[in-house]
């Protein structure tokens, strides 16, 4: 008797029986009642070795990370990890660095480990029909979308947030406390991706609240690492320019821009309010915590794995879900001084 068997006889998947026995919530009280009681009737005892009689390399599914150093995939990755392996399937991961090509590192795993399906984790935003002809098996984008591509909504999947309105939301807050001179912490301005997204939400929310954006006051890091966001940080309030509070595209840029503020005399929040996005764990252990916009990570790779296996297993075709994030209060905002005083 094997997992495939009880399955069979439960009519429901493989992956529906391995979540009963690995005690997933995400199946109906009444399925679940019946796959136990199978396994009970049929003496059913899952195991390793089990799960080897069943599972072959076919059934493997892979996660290519791109951005082997961005601390926000680190849940994300857990979580992927926990689903695929519940499901009953084996995760093969591939990490490269923020520059390398995912879609080519994607399709020789693919080849190579007979993948049934892939998670991208962090990508480009801008892809054609053209560079995705190499993935033949389903695959999910996840923490982005193809917000600059050409695709049709039907030829890919992903879960993410809206990045643009996101950062709408975090720059609307530092308004509604009085802040008029704000300054903004991207990667790039132009770069085709999420910094893209989020600086274009920013100048949105200046715009909206009367506020005319000034080029002065946006610091472009060139990348998304902490070094890069501590030294151009650093430049820009060791330049004269005047501002109350920064808008800052990631967590971890935050906590750099934080030390680099307070490097050159600038206290937090008392003489610059700082507002983040991501929700890092670690963000929440800074002096002072830091007030972001949490993406929902483990959510983000609960529903990256859910929709792909809809797609292995024929359930599902391709669909984009867009997650609601929320914001984490901290000590790092407060009104501007003049408001204070």
């Amino acid at each position: 008797m094997t997992i495939k068997d009880i399955a069979r006889l439960c009519g429901v998947s493989v992956s529906t029986v391995s979540r009963v026995i690995n005690d997933r919530p995400d199946v109906s009280p009444a399925v679940r009642a019946a796959v136990l009681e199978t396994v009970r009737s049929c003496n059913y005892i899952p195991n390793n070795s089990a799960r080897v009689l069943v599972r072959s390399n076919s059934d493997a599914v892979g996660l290519v990370v791109r951005g082997v150093s961005n601390p926000f995939y680190s849940d994300i990755i857990k979580v992927i990890g926990r689903e695929i392996d519940a499901a009953g399937y084996t995760m093969v991961m591939q990490q490269i660095n923020s520059s390398a090509d995912e879609i080519g590192t994607g399709a020789i795993m693919e080849r190579e480990k007979k993948l049934r399906g892939i998670v991208f984790l962090g990508g480009r935003s801008d892809y054609t029909a053209e560079e995705l002809r190499p993935i033949t098996v389903p695959f999910v984008c996840c923490s982005y979308d193809n917000s600059f591509g050409v695709l049709p909504r039907d030829r890919l999947s992903s879960v993410s947030i809206d990045d643009g309105q996101t950062a709408y939301r975090a720059v609307s807050e530092l308004c509604a406390l009085g802040h008029r001179r704000i300054a903004a912490l991207v990667a790039g301005t132009d770069d085709r991706s999420i910094s893209e997204l989020r600086y274009h939400g920013y100048l949105r929310a200046l715009k909206d609240h009367g506020i005319e954006p000034e080029e002065a006051l946006v610091a472009c890091a060139g990348s998304f690492s902490m070094e890069d966001a501590y030294r151009a940080t650093r430049l820009l309030a060791s330049g004269g320019a005047e501002f109350t509070a920064m808008f800052i595209i990631a967590d971890a840029m935050a906590i750099a821009a934080i030390k680099a503020l307070e490097d050159t005399g600038r206290e937090v929040p008392r003489d610059c309010s700082v507002i983040a996005v991501d929700g890092l764990a670690l963000s929440q252990y800074t002096r002072p915590t830091l007030t972001t916009m949490c993406q929902p990570s483990e959510r983000m790779g609960e529903e990256s794995v859910r929709i792909l296996l809809d797609m292995i297993e024929g359930r599902a075709g391709n669909r984009s879900l867009v997650l609601e994030p929320l914001l984490r209060s901290g000590g790092s905002v407060a009104p501007p001084r003049r408001a204070r005083d």
